[in-house]
C-alpha cells in the first residue's frame, strides 16, 4: 500500500516537473495556459468515450451559469505569501506565547 502511494506521489511530482510547474513563474504560467487550452477538448473526448451525452438546453429553461473570476496561479501565490508571512512571525509569536504562559503559571502558583 505504501509503495503504491509513494509511486503515485513520485509520478505526480515527475509530471509536475516535466510540465514546468516546478520551474520559474513564467514556466508555470505557460503550463497553465497549455492546461486551459487542453482541458475543454479533453473533457469532451472523455464524455464521448464514457458515453455521456452532453445535451444543449433551451436558453429559457435555466439561468445562465455564473462567471467565476478564479485564477489558480493567484490563489497559489496568495497561499505561499500567507504561509511565508506566518513563518516569518512564528519566532516572535512563540516568544510572546511563552511569556504569557509563564505569567499564567506564576499567577497559578501564587
Amino acid at each position: 500500500r505504501f509503495v503504491v502511494k509513494g509511486s503515485l506521489a513520485g509520478a505526480a511530482v515527475y509530471v509536475a516537473y516535466d510540465q514546468g510547474l516546478l520551474g520559474s513563474g513564467t514556466q508555470g504560467a505557460e503550463a497553465l495556459k497549455k492546461a486551459r487550452a487542453a482541458l475543454p477538448p479533453a473533457i469532451q473526448e472523455w464524455t464521448s468515450y464514457i458515453g455521456w451525452e452532453v445535451r444543449t438546453v433551451q436558453m429559457n429553461t435555466l439561468p445562465p451559469t455564473p462567471k467565476f473570476d478564479f485564477s489558480p496561479s493567484d490563489s497559489w501565490n496568495k497561499g505561499v505569501q500567507t504561509v511565508m508571512s506566518a513563518l516569518s512571525v512564528a519566532p516572535t509569536r512563540a516568544c510572546e506565547y511563552t511569556v504569557e504562559g509563564w505569567k499564567y503559571v506564576k499567577d497559578l502558583v501564587k
